[in-house]
């Protein structure tokens, strides 16, 4: 459950994670929106014209560590997608949303956080 959810002051941090050094600006990154509890960045090995990643600023390792006390902040997370979508001019050609869960799943950092690519045609299924 997100430190939001359960009422805290101040986000859970993992010292180790590198999105949470990146949330604490400890390293930089290139900012495309944030607010309070989230905030999106470029992705630095871009995989489509556009790669934005979309992460809480809550440490939370990933989808499989949400709770039904999550529910607003993804929601949260995917309207904040959807907006960059729109202002990156995604909108009308389509885009993809998604997020790796696990090492089987792809997920290389263990911080709950979602791809949103576009600007080309992708195919299914992917890798």
């Amino acid at each position: 459950m997100s430190a939001e959810a359960a009422g805290a002051q101040t986000p859970r941090r993992d010292p180790t994670c590198l999105f949470c050094r990146i949330v604490a600006g400890e390293i930089p990154s290139t900012s495309v929106a944030g607010d309070d509890t989230v905030i999106a960045i470029r992705d630095i090995s871009p995989r489509a014209p556009t790669h934005v990643l979309v992460m809480p600023r809550d440490h939370i390792p990933s989808a499989a560590e949400l709770t039904d006390a999550d529910a607003d902040l993804v929601g949260h997370i995917f309207a904040m997608a959807a907006a960059i979508a729109r202002s990156e001019g995604l909108a009308d050609g389509g885009y993809r949303i998604v997020t790796n869960v696990g090492a089987w799943g792809g997920q290389t950092v263990d911080h709950l956080h979602f791809h949103l690519m576009g600007g080309r045609a992708f195919s299914w299924p992917p890798g």
